[in-house]
């Protein structure tokens, strides 16, 4: 904005030393220098209420709330946001865009989300959560408007995600339609999210649960083993091999898709299989001299 202070008003040479000066002077001087000190006022007043401050001015209460308005061509630097911990929880928990982007917490129990003061539409923001889930039996459960990227999302289940094992997750939820979205996006962090991944295996032990984040699981017997396979996701392909044999190895499948007893026997080194995870049962579609049983 242009200033409307005038300092071109005020005339500096008046009164004229050594002789008789009209009043007139004084008081058109005077008017004036009053004048400018009200355009000041407001102006200042004006600065006070808009801009941003490092810190709060003496008497108020820091506020640099930008309601809405643009920011451009502006370089950051070391810029962070706060973390909202929600500690160890159970139930229903509500993430608050306007509180924080970035939450934590810790089960206690399964968990279900909510969403609120999302912005309005055409405005895009994200929230981050990071989950430590301390027990497998618990779950994550999203709302309803969370409809992109759920295919092939690692345990997931009509709005429901179930984890294979304990550990720390993040998933972050992005949303460009306003606080009535019904397609917010979720994205998963920290996890790959197409169970068909190659290069990962494990070296399974002795009575072990198979690891459906890997691939491949293969093992050398130094007795009679046993190990167990639980579901996995749509699609999902395991590899099962025996690369030693003293003993064979007994991997019971949760939903075999071969009905019996869901066992399959490794008796001897080479012996190997791929099962793939098929209308919510593992069915064989490759064996190397196993025995389904």
């Amino acid at each position: 904005m242009t200033s409307a202070i005038n300092p071109n008003n005020i005339n500096g040479n008046y009164p004229v030393a050594g002789q008789d000066n009209d009043s007139q002077g004084f008081r058109d001087n005077f008017t004036n220098i009053k004048t400018n000190f009200t355009y000041a006022s407001d102006e200042i007043t004006d600065l006070q209420t808009k801009v941003l401050l490092k810190s709060a001015l003496s008497g108020t209460t820091l506020n640099n709330n930008m309601s809405g308005a643009p920011i451009s061509n502006a370089q950051l630097i070391a810029a962070t946001g706060p973390v909202q911990a929600l500690g160890t929880v159970s139930g229903s928990q509500t993430l608050n865009f306007a509180t924080s982007s970035y939450y934590t917490l810790t089960t206690a129990g399964s968990v279900s989300i909510a969403f609120s003061n999302w912005p309005v539409a055409g405005q895009v923001a994200a929230i981050n959560l990071q989950i430590t889930v301390t027990d497998v039996t618990y779950t994550l459960t999203l709302p309803s408007s969370v409809t992109v990227g759920i295919d092939n999302l690692q345990g997931y289940s009509s709005n429901v995600i179930t984890f294979n094992k304990t550990g720390v997750y993040e998933f972050q939820f992005v949303n460009s339609e306003g606080p009535t979205s019904s397609a917010i996006s979720i994205f998963d962090v920290n996890r790959n999210r197409d169970p068909i991944y190659l290069p990962s295996s494990e070296d399974l032990a002795n009575s072990a649960s198979i690891d459906l984040d890997v691939t491949t699981s293969y093992f050398a017997t130094a007795g009679a083993e046993t190990a167990t396979l639980a579901n996995g996701a749509p699609g999902q392909i395991k590899i099962l091999v025996m690369t030693g044999y003293v003993g064979n190895m007994v991997v019971t499948v949760a939903t075999p898709g071969w009905g019996g007893s869901g066992t399959i026997t490794f008796a001897g080194i080479g012996r190997s299989c791929i099962l793939q995870f098929i209308n919510n049962k593992w069915y064989c579609i490759g064996n190397n001299n196993c025995t389904f049983a």
